[in-house]
């Protein structure tokens, strides 16, 4: 079934709007999701050309989410999401050049080369995952901010999914203890509209897949996902609540990618008409529009931001394809196992 691109409630450069969102954030917004945007667009040149092998899902299209969101957050805070994970580790702050590595399986990679485009991961930037089972890291997002309500500080941790997650029994488990122990997390449903090509018409009966969190009295809603302005106030306000020790929260970002769910992919679910419709909403484009609105930035300036992104990008390529590959003792670490554990022998 063919999706029809929805229309914005309001003008994101309104007068309300502006004086809430500072120059500031609408230049970090923008640079940051052009970054994940040329990020990705290279990662898919150097899939086509083998540099880059496996499983390999993009993220073009959805970058309102990371950026609105990470606006929002803390260094200390908790990000944790499925495979479609290259952006929001750069969100968080992770150099790309690290990620690119990791795709490239390279030692040098922030999974040392052993996770690969899916299991992207880096403690130091709290991103705890890339995940490649469907669903699984919906139940880990609980239970990291279980930790750390237990532990007595007010990190909060956002747990993103696809609307294909949300068939997974897993979910509802999750939600249930969130919600009885009101742990400091806000489950993000990032609804592209197909899964891996399957429309949510074809596999849930409830569309308005917000309404799922309403059945465990979970405070829920939906939200503009091609706006940066959207994604962040509705985050904020989840935030807050959460900080404040009042649970969790269920948001439907409502998204789309322009790529296909993985390099593999035909796309012959949908029409490159459809595509096209979604594409007039590109969530850089409109932060852009705003920037030149305001005069914000001049065309030299705006050109001196894409030649900072381009030579990150092509840093992160030389650097991934400089490193070095794991060696093969590398098999035996990193395995779950404590060194030092006082073996019992008989």
């Amino acid at each position: 079934m063919e999706k029809v691109a929805k229309k914005n409630n309001k003008e994101t450069t309104d007068t309300k709007t502006l004086k809430k969102f500072s120059k500031e954030t609408y230049l970090q917004w923008y640079e940051s999701m052009l970054l994940m945007r040329r990020f990705e667009e290279k990662t898919g040149q150097l899939y086509i050309q083998q540099k880059i092998r496996g499983f390999c899902h993009l993220y073009i299209g959805q970058e309102a989410l990371v950026a609105g969101s990470e606006s929002v957050l803390r260094r200390d805070d908790r990000v944790i999401t499925a495979y479609r994970d290259h952006a929001h580790p750069i969100g968080r702050g992770l150099h790309p050049k690290y990620i690119m590595a990791e795709l490239m399986a390279k030692i040098t990679g922030c999974s040392k080369g052993k996770g690969g485009s899916m299991h992207i991961f880096s403690k130091e930037f709290n991103f705890f995952g890339g995940h490649g089972i469907v669903g699984g890291q919906i139940p880990l997002g609980a239970g990291i901010a279980f930790a750390d309500k237990y532990n007595g500080n007010d990190n909060i941790t956002l747990c993103y999914m696809g609307d294909g997650a949300v068939r997974q029994g897993a979910l509802h488990e999750a939600f249930n203890m969130a919600m009885l122990w009101k742990l400091p997390v806000i489950f993000i449903i990032e609804n592209n509209y197909y899964a891996m090509g399957t429309s949510v018409e074809r596999t849930s009966n409830v569309q308005d897949l917000y309404k799922i969190g309403l059945a465990y009295d979970m405070p829920s809603s939906q939200v503009d996902g091609m706006s940066c302005e959207a994604v962040h106030e509705a985050v904020e306000e989840a935030v807050n609540r959460a900080r404040k020790g009042e649970g969790p929260s269920l948001l439907e970002m409502e998204t789309y990618r322009y790529k296909g769910h993985s390099m593999s992919d035909a796309q012959t679910y949908r029409t490159k008409e459809e595509v096209k419709q979604y594409q007039l909403q590109d969530p850089i484009e409109k932060v852009l529009t705003t920037i030149k609105k305001n005069k914000w930035l001049t065309d030299a300036e705006i050109e001196a931001i894409e030649k900072r992104v381009d030579d990150i990008v092509a840093e992160s390529v030389k650097f991934g394809e400089e490193s070095p590959y794991p060696t093969a003792d590398e098999l035996y670490k990193d395995v779950y196992v404590e060194s030092d554990y006082p073996y019992i022998k008989e």
